[in-house]
């Protein structure tokens, strides 16, 4: 496992460990400590990152001068050899041979540091994003937070507006109601059963009674008033005969 890798898992722990160890009670507090964490291991970051751009860039340069040597050399050595110098011939061909050794080091060292330093970069942008998203998360949740607190307020008000108090009043007032009409009925079971009741029912009976004593005794005297007159009338009619006879 390389450097950059371990100081990304060492962000991605320390991160994890605020999360779960956050209090839930408290989303804001628990989202801006993500943040401000995330904010500093990607500081971090970027300085380790930097580190190896650095070494990726003073790998670049030292094979770039050691390029230039090795390209001098080369050019001194057949100047060397047609002087018959065979002693600075020696002496460029070791150093030539030095470099050759040093700048295939060099190369194979810068271009591991190359591939890390741009590895790092793509991690490092990313790690930006994802500070942007969580960011944005942390927007979209403490609003989805405070629309669920205004619909529970607003469910918690029409609760306590609910059918069942008004039930409750209408069955009050139909007990009201019903015990009005029952005292209505025991006052008027109570007037017909007492005495002035009863003597008032007596009075009915004998003043129809009397009424219908009256009506028979005017029925009899109209009979013997009817059965006079035609008593009357009959006896004038056989009086009359009587004289024409004479």
């Amino acid at each position: 496992m390389g450097f950059f890798e371990r100081l990304w898992n060492l962000v991605k722990g320390a991160f994890g460990g605020a999360v779960t160890s956050a209090e839930v009670n408290n989303p804001e507090a628990v989202y801006e400590t993500a943040i401000d964490e995330r904010l500093k291991r990607h500081r971090e970051l970027k300085k380790a990152v930097g580190n190896i751009v650095y070494l990726r860039n003073k790998l670049e340069a030292e094979l770039e001068t050691k390029t230039k040597e090795l390209a001098e050399i080369n050019a001194q050595i057949p100047v060397a050899l047609e002087a018959g110098d065979d002693e600075v011939t020696l002496v460029l061909l070791q150093k030539k041979n030095e470099l050759e050794k040093a700048i295939a080091e060099v190369t194979a060292d810068q271009a591991k540091m190359a591939g890390q330093a741009e590895d790092a970069k793509k991690a490092l942008v990313s790690f930006q994003g994802e500070i942007e998203k969580l960011k944005r998360e942390r927007d979209e949740m403490l609003a989805k937070k405070s629309t669920a607190e205004a619909r529970i307020k607003i469910q918690e008000s029409l609760d306590g507006m609910s059918t069942d108090a008004d039930i409750k009043a209408l069955e009050n007032v139909r007990e009201h109601i019903g015990k009005l009409a029952a005292q209505a009925d025991v006052g008027a079971e109570i007037k017909n059963d007492s005495l002035d009741a009863r003597l008032a029912d007596i009075r009915k009976k004998t003043g129809d009674v009397t009424a219908k004593s009256q009506l028979e005794e005017l029925k009899k005297l109209h009979a013997a008033k009817h059965a006079s007159a035609v008593a009357e009338g009959a006896a004038g009619g056989a009086a009359g005969g009587s004289k024409k006879t004479i």
